[in-house]
């Protein structure tokens, strides 16, 4: 039987501002990659979404981003590999210290935003990254765009790796995600949005907007938590997945 694991990103409000329905989301989903307070998230939104996941048996994750809460976390930065490391330790050490505290601890790590998409084709970012999560905990699993350099250097590290997949985005020939700047980026349409999701599951191909189809490994589905649709789109995939028989459960438990 298929088993596949469904994820949001969240934990993304801070301060006066609230971003997401995190609580609503909990609901459909198999594992939350909840910030870690450089691109979003504060120590109060951290500790309160790590104990929300924990409540609901929901494998919680590291997001870390780059340092630019003005930018969401989407802007490029020029950084080195030894930058990313120190980044990317630092956030998931303070999301694990939140995690124990509360009782649990962190399963997953997955980057967010800019540094993902960068990390995807950049052989010493992605590398680093691995580094810092295998040196941290081994036993973590490392999420990465599917085909990527993330997931290639999770595996060189020895780490167990889950190949993602966007329900909400549109994909190029070569495998990468529309640029968030280009039209046609996002996909709002219901139903294309479950058909691609069930499609890269079941026949392991996503279509381009070039119009070919890319081959393509589906581990974990993402949901953005920040996205306008987020508790609609989480519901209707948990529910297709579900009547195509589809086994809904964190990656943990089949990777």
């Amino acid at each position: 039987m298929t088993s596949i694991d469904l994820n949001c990103d969240m934990g993304e409000s801070f301060g006066a501002y609230t971003i997401g329905k995190d609580a609503d989301i909990l609901d459909y989903i198999t594992s939350a990659n909840i910030a870690c307070g450089f691109h979003a998230g504060d120590p109060a939104v951290m500790r309160k979404t790590v104990r929300m996941a924990l409540e609901k048996n929901i494998a919680v994750g590291a997001h870390p981003g780059l340092p630019d809460l003005a930018g969401f976390g989407r802007r490029n930065m020029q950084i080195s590999a030894q930058e990313a490391y120190e980044m990317v330790v630092y956030q998931i050490g303070a999301l694990a210290a939140f995690a124990k505290a509360e009782g649990g601890h962190i399963q997953h790590v997955k980057p967010h935003g800019a540094l993902y998409n960068m990390a995807a084709k950049d052989k010493q970012l992605s590398e680093a990254i691995a580094e810092a999560v295998y040196r941290i905990d081994p036993e973590m699993i490392l999420f990465g765009l599917a085909g990527s350099e993330l997931v290639k250097a999770g595996k060189k590290a020895g780490l167990r790796t889950a190949s993602e997949v966007f329900s909400d985005r549109t994909y190029q020939q070569d495998g990468s995600l529309t640029s968030r700047r280009e039209a046609g980026a996002f996909i709002d349409n219901r139903e294309t949005a479950v058909n691609q999701v069930i499609r890269m599951i079941k026949a392991g191909k996503v279509l381009s907007v070039q119009g070919q189809d890319v081959a393509i490994q589906a581990d974990t589905i993402c949901i953005h938590g920040d996205g306008k649709h987020a508790l609609e789109f989480a519901a209707l995939i948990h529910t297709a997945l579900e009547n195509e028989g589809i086994t809904i459960e964190n990656a943990g438990c089949f990777l």
